[in-house]
């Protein structure tokens, strides 16, 4: 390798990772288990409106990937992609922040329908980002780099992100609320252009070119007939999206941590405060889950994470069983954001190792297809909290994480990472 081509190696790696810590710090804003939790109870009351904005949100970034991957896999380039996805959420986003700054003659019911209207565009306009952001840092970074980049970019995040907690807790105190959720989003809206440009600027590496003998498919019935193949003859991979599913019905119980501690005394302006404890959970792990990654590799990570899942809704119970206050829910939310830093930094890595270099579009799609109907689970957690109570919804993470826990160890036994 020449000086040159290190050099533009670099380059990209910073450039990506400087990316991805824009759009963390974009995102950590507009968080959908603090911030926008918070924002549709305030405006709806309703456990259920709080559900489908968090299940919305992970529905709209799966739901879209089979046809992105269709058509990437066929295109000569995939940042066009990339650009039209990420450049539109954040002008999703700063439509939401237009209507929160200038919806306060509407009722709070109908401006939470139509913020919840904005909010399902914003997620799958999201959606298209996922496979070529897949593709493209698959081809930039190579494997034994990637937990490390991933890892910079939450933790470059992190640090941001604890000056937008800031931000977001000084807003809440000193603003009437929709006018200060309004700047949150613009907020969001500026740094998710800033890390579209970013990115951009980092260019895209030559496309792998396809393997003797195989041609992209010629149409969708070849293209999801592949997706089939690859399921039933690929034993990670099925084993990889069944753990997938059994961690979304962990993820169901997250948007209901901030209503548990609202039923706990924890008030609107405590949220700022909750975030900043999650957020500086997520930038304190960063290095063990880079090195973890890295080191002991993907699979291992994964493993780990979901042992750790097991924790927060167990403590939630702990804490309502106590009555804890304020401090004991910081705790909480610091442990969530070591946790979700863990899962996507497992699940983004693994996704690309299990993936043959030459049909990356295609894994990101299929995958995340066959994942997408797990984020509604979040609307289920809404419907045992309405016919039980809310801790049946933290009982039944508990029991998903453990399921999931040994499904990942089973794959374990399967051919070693990296045999392909």
């Amino acid at each position: 390798m020449g000086k040159s081509d290190h050099t533009t190696e670099r380059g990209r790696f910073w450039r990506i990772a400087g990316a991805g810590a824009a759009f963390q710090a974009g995102s950590a804003a507009i968080d959908s288990a603090t911030i926008v939790a918070s924002l549709v109870f305030q405006l709806t009351g309703s456990a259920f409106a709080v559900g489908f904005a968090s299940a919305v949100l992970r529905l709209g970034w799966l739901l879209p990937q089979l046809v992105v991957g269709f058509l990437a896999e066929r295109a000569d380039r995939r940042m066009p992609f990339y650009v039209f996805g990420a450049f539109g959420r954040a002008l999703m986003a700063g439509l939401i922040a237009l209507l929160l700054w200038f919806g306060a003659g509407m009722s709070a019911v109908a401006l939470g329908w139509v913020f919840l209207g904005l909010w399902t565009l914003y997620a799958f306009v999201s959606g298209v980002v996922a496979v070529p952001y897949n593709d493209i840092v698959g081809r930039s970074i190579p494997s034994e780099a990637r937990s490390r980049m991933l890892a910079w970019r939450f933790f470059g995040g992190g640090i941001f992100a604890l000056a937008v907690a800031a931000f977001v807790r000084l807003t809440l105190d000193i603003l009437p609320n929709l006018q200060a959720y309004a700047l949150i989003f613009g907020l969001a809206a500026l740094l998710m252009v800033l890390s579209s440009m970013l990115f951009v600027s980092a260019g895209e590496p030559p496309i792998i070119p396809p393997k003797v003998g195989r041609k992209p498919p010629q149409d969708v019935r070849a293209f999801l007939s592949g997706g089939w193949h690859v399921l039933r003859t690929d034993s990670r991979f099925r084993l990889f999206l069944q753990s997938q599913w059994l961690g979304g019905a962990t993820l169901m119980a997250l948007p209901f941590y901030v209503v548990a501690a609202n039923g706990s005394g924890v008030t609107v302006a405590d949220v700022g405060l909750l975030l900043g404890a999650q957020t500086a959970g997520a930038l304190v792990s960063n290095p063990v889950w880079g090195k973890l990654g890295d080191g002991a590799g993907k699979l291992r990570m994964l493993q780990t994470v979901a042992l750790i899942r097991i924790v927060p809704p167990l403590l939630l119970l702990v804490l309502l069983g106590l009555g804890a206050g304020l401090w004991g829910y910081l705790a909480l939310f610091a442990l969530i954001g070591a946790m979700m830093n863990g899962v996507t930094i497992g699940y983004l890595g693994y996704l690309m190792e299990i993936s043959p270099d030459d049909r990356r579009p295609a894994y990101s799609a299929y995958f995340n297809a066959l994942a997408s109907p797990a984020a509604l689970l979040p609307l289920l957690g809404a419907g045992l909290i309405s016919l039980t109570s809310i801790h049946a919804v933290f009982v039944a993470a508990i029991l998903a994480a453990g399921a999931q826990l040994l499904l990942l160890l089973r794959i374990s036994r399967l051919a070693p990472e990296g045999s392909r």
